[in-house]
């Protein structure tokens, strides 16, 4: 039997024991449908906001990097320290503040080969404090890095620093360059001017085989764009922000030139 079966049965009986008469049972049904549908819009209205907002996955982060970091001395789990250089707003509500912390780890890294090979970075960006103190974990990788120098970036974070293919050649010219004139001038001949050519060219192809390749380095005030690899979920209630925040004037590094170690090790 429905509510409302039930309803009509129960006046009914009152009715017949003349307490209620038949108006009385006719005015009861309306008032018990009116008093049903107040009842209900009065639970939606109770319906609590929403509890979280949401950044999606794929948002872009433009950060800058506070601690140096380089291949010749970073190893798997040493921390890296960033900060946010412009807000992140969604729907008309800022949700990330310029000036917002960023911290992370370094995954992996392989310092340059002797012969052939780049130096290389792996970067993990792990949790991220707002400027009210309120902290959220995430999880984020660099889609590029503005180094000051020609390193790259792949799809899976890794940063690989530059070669020296153009002062690995200048190497070898200025040896062979020196090695001809040494000749000339101790045979007085074109003969020993190529023999001189010959161990100079060596000579800087040597060097190039002893020492090892530029290292990769990402100086302090590097910048960084990292993407969302999944929704950053916020809690309502402490995302309030008004202003889009300020972050720290810092300079960016200054263009650079790779140049290849001195030490073989």
């Amino acid at each position: 039997m429905s509510a409302r079966s039930r309803v009509l049965f129960l006046l009914a009986i009152v009715a017949g024991a003349g307490i209620l008469n038949t108006k009385s049972l006719q005015a009861a049904i309306p008032q018990t449908a009116q008093e049903a549908t107040a009842s209900s819009n009065a639970a939606g209205a109770a319906k609590p906001a929403a509890a979280q907002l949401v950044v999606p996955a794929g948002t872009r982060l433009p950060l800058i990097l506070h601690n140096a970091v380089t291949t010749r001395n970073a190893r798997p789990g040493d921390p890296i320290y960033l900060e946010t250089v412009f807000p992140i707003v969604i729907n008309q509500r800022i949700l990330i503040p310029a000036g917002t912390y960023v911290q992370g780890e370094i995954q992996d890294t392989k310092r340059p080969g002797k012969v052939k090979g780049q130096g290389e970075i792996r970067l993990r960006l792990n949790s991220m404090i707002l400027p009210n103190g309120y902290s959220v974990d995430f999880n984020a990788i660099p889609t590029n890095a503005g180094t000051g120098g020609n390193e790259s970036t792949d799809s899976e974070g890794k940063i690989k620093g530059d070669t020296n293919k153009a002062g690995d050649v200048g190497t070898i010219a200025k040896t062979t360059g020196a090695g001809a004139g040494i000749g000339a001038i101790a045979s007085g001949t074109a003969r020993g001017a190529g023999i001189g050519a010959g161990v100079g060219a060596a000579a800087g192809l040597a060097a190039i085989l002893l020492t090892r390749g530029p290292e990769l380095e990402l100086p302090r005030g590097t910048t960084l764009d990292v993407i969302l690899d999944r929704p950053l979920y916020l809690d309502a209630a402490r995302v309030n922000f008004t202003d889009p925040g300020r972050s720290s004037t810092m300079p960016g590094p200054p263009n650079r030139e790779p140049t290849r170690s001195s030490s073989p090790f």
